[in-house]
């Protein structure tokens, strides 16, 4: 128990707090351009234990780690240094610059969510500790600043340009359902998804170092894009506002590889609206050919999947998934597939075998179950 792991190191009792990851059923690198998402939050969490100090320091102990780190509240760093503790640190600063001043705090952390395989354990660890420090502050919780200065602490502290889908998941998650969310106005709603499927996740077991560098790269290459589209067409502000017509039209105007980044978006953003549809009728077939149609674009114009990542997707196709795609960033990490619960077991056995005989590795297979967003347990 991770209260009784905190009683026994600081010899106090501690609040109890979870966030969840999240799968994200299609619409990926999108969030950042003002696109749309559909995001589920997933039973898989990171947890905090917390209790206060007399001081302005914040000691947090990583049970994933087995290290300490500590940050002082009154002379804190401005950026990360690439240790897991940027990420509570860094959610830390971002609550102090935005006026909430902080007591100091022993946390303890245990993170369920597997680390680098884009099911947003970096989100999980920020909102369970953004989450605990308000509420251990006696801050009433406003789950939309939360994911948004949580986001702030992973862009500005951590030095990774991500979009809000992550954050807010994990704050506004419901189970039973995923959540469709607009990026530019922060509107949702929940969409039901039927108990005859479950979503499966396949992880590669592989990290490439890219990862990052080509993240931020993606990113610089959509602004690119927007920037020479606003010249030719008014209304433009993110790639949200172009269409596909747009794009055709101006075409020439863009560099060949910015065109096909633009491309994955605005047809991305199309696919959800889509989904949402076919998941809402209950048009499963229509759902997974475009979670198919997400994941070839992915490949092809974004260029964010790898080989190994493909193999599992080919494998999930064969094995029967109703729809399989890449989930997160991209070069490494997990499928998220839609497979018909009766099939479940199959699946997992086939796509293991025809995945290791490809590679050698021996991929781990998670059946998720959708959850709640943050909460104080107990």
């Amino acid at each position: 128990m991770l209260s009784e792991a905190f009683q026994s190191r600081h010899g106090s009792r501690p609040k109890i707090y979870r966030a969840p990851g999240r799968v994200n059923l299609i619409g990926e690198h999108t969030d950042y351009n003002e696109g749309f998402v559909m995001p589920a939050a997933i039973d898989s969490s990171t947890w905090v234990a917390i209790a206060p100090r007399w001081d302005r320091k914040l000691s947090v102990q990583s049970e994933n780690f087995s290290e300490t780190a500590e940050l002082d509240l009154d002379q804190p760093a401005t950026r990360g240094t690439g240790h897991w503790s940027d990420y509570p640190f860094g959610v830390a600063v971002k609550l102090e610059q935005s006026g909430h001043r902080l007591r100091g705090a022993n946390l303890v952390v245990r993170g369920e969510v597997p680390i680098g395989s884009g099911l947003s354990s970096s989100a999980a660890i920020e909102v369970a500790t953004g989450f605990a420090l308000l509420d251990s502050n006696d801050v009433e919780i406003d789950r939309l600043e939360l994911a948004k200065l949580c986001r702030q602490a992973e862009n500005e502290f951590v030095g990774m340009r991500c979009g809000l889908m992550d954050q807010f998941i994990s704050c506004f998650g419901q189970a039973g359902h995923a959540l469709m969310l607009d990026c530019r106005l922060l509107d949702y709603k929940l969409l039901r998804l039927p108990e005859s499927v479950k979503l499966v996740v396949c992880n590669t077991m592989v990290k490439h170092e890219l990862a990052a560098s080509e993240y931020n790269a993606r990113r610089a290459e959509c602004e690119e894009g927007v920037r020479v589209l606003a010249q030719k067409i008014s209304r433009v502000r993110s790639l949200r506002d172009v269409t596909m017509n747009d794009l055709e039209r101006f075409m020439s105007e863009l560099p060949e590889v910015v065109y096909r980044r633009c491309r994955h978006v605005v047809s991305e953003n199309h696919r959800v609206i889509e989904a949402a549809a076919a998941l809402t009728s209950g048009e499963l077939a229509i759902f997974g050919k475009l979670m198919a149609d997400s994941h070839k674009s992915l490949r092809d114009d974004y260029e964010v999947s790898c080989k190994e990542l493909d193999l599992m997707v080919e494998a999930a196709t064969t094995a029967g998934a109703i729809g399989s795609r890449m989930t997160g960033g991209g070069f490494g990490g997990c499928t998220i597939n839609l497979v018909n619960s009766n099939n479940v077991d199959q699946f997992k056995q086939s796509v293991a075998s025809e995945y290791a005989q490809a590679t050698g590795r021996e991929p781990e297979i998670y059946v998720c179950t959708t959850a709640q967003g943050a909460e104080r347990v107990g």
